[in-house]
């Protein structure tokens, strides 16, 4: 099944997750509601090399940070109006590292279970080729 997501292998073996504009992550949204999104501090662009914008964190612990809202599994202030990202280019690690599609090409459980939950449809296929 081909899908609208891209694989992305960096050089120390992880694997990030980019979609289209068209993917059934456009307008969605509820993954950003739900997760808390935790990671290193060194990714915020207050340090070096870093890239998250740093005013968008809080601090958890003295090396980790979340995004500003998913303290508590809430929105995420990254999250816009029209439900896209506003630092999708500079999103951190978690949000980068989240599936939408599984190796045999069916959409996330845990995705499916989100949309259910906040009452968003299922997105309908065809799926687009990446």
């Amino acid at each position: 099944m081909a899908t609208d997501q891209t694989v992305i292998h960096t050089e120390d073996d992880r694997v990030f997750y980019d979609m289209s504009d068209q993917s059934p992550c456009t307008g969605c949204g509820a993954c950003c509601r739900h997760f808390r999104v935790s990671f290193y501090q060194g990714e915020l662009d207050s340090f070096p090399g870093g890239f998250v914008p740093a005013e968008m964190a809080v601090p958890v612990t003295p090396f980790l940070v979340c995004m500003s809202g998913t303290e508590q599994g809430g929105r995420c202030v990254a999250l816009q109006l029209d439900n896209r990202c506003a630092i999708y280019d500079r999103r951190p690690t978690p949000c980068r590292e989240f599936a939408v599609y599984m190796e045999d090409g069916s959409l996330n459980p845990r995705c499916l279970q989100l949309r259910a939950q906040f009452g968003i449809g299922q997105p309908e296929p065809p799926l687009k080729a990446a």
